[in-house]
């Protein structure tokens, strides 16, 4: 199918979230939509994958990792890759990545990582706890940031 040119009412923020939905699910075939409700492991992923089935997320389970020891830069390219595949489909529709992040994030070789959230709990000190879901909320978002070239609105 031919990418879609023109307006559209989905990729327009102005455009009511009700209105945005419904232009999108209309133009959607029945397989793009399959495709969206899907969500495969990062090691089954690739660019072409992700564009030939209209994968709608991507999840890396604990242990997954594009690279044994993978630094930061090489999750970055690899979640960007998966990325550049979701948005070279005909409704350039952008994929959502799910990590696994309960000890901090602990898939990216040298970050620092904390004890089990029962471990956290035992010790009741609730102002640590709450600083540790800050600290980790923080590192997630700086490597989200990470792929700000892509717009999500």
């Amino acid at each position: 199918m031919a990418k879609v040119t023109g307006y559209t009412a989905y990729t327009d923020p102005n455009q009511s979230i009700r209105i945005r939905i419904r232009d999108l699910m209309m133009r959607m075939t029945l397989q793009e939509k399959i495709g969206q409700m899907v969500q495969i492991e990062r090691a089954n992923a690739s660019a072409e994958i992700m564009n030939k089935f209209f994968i709608g997320s991507v999840l890396s389970g604990g242990g997954s990792v594009p690279a044994p020891k993978a630094t930061a830069q090489q999750w970055i390219d690899a979640v960007n890759d998966f990325q550049k595949g979701a948005m070279s489909t005909r409704l350039a529709i952008p994929m959502i990545y799910g990590i696994d992040a309960v000890h901090g994030h602990n898939n990216v070789y040298n970050a620092t990582i904390f004890p089990h959230n029962v471990g956290l709990g035992v010790t009741r000190q609730v102002h640590d706890q709450h600083d540790f879901f800050r600290f980790v909320f923080f590192n997630e978002s700086i490597f989200a940031r990470s792929q700000q070239k892509y717009n999500y609105t």
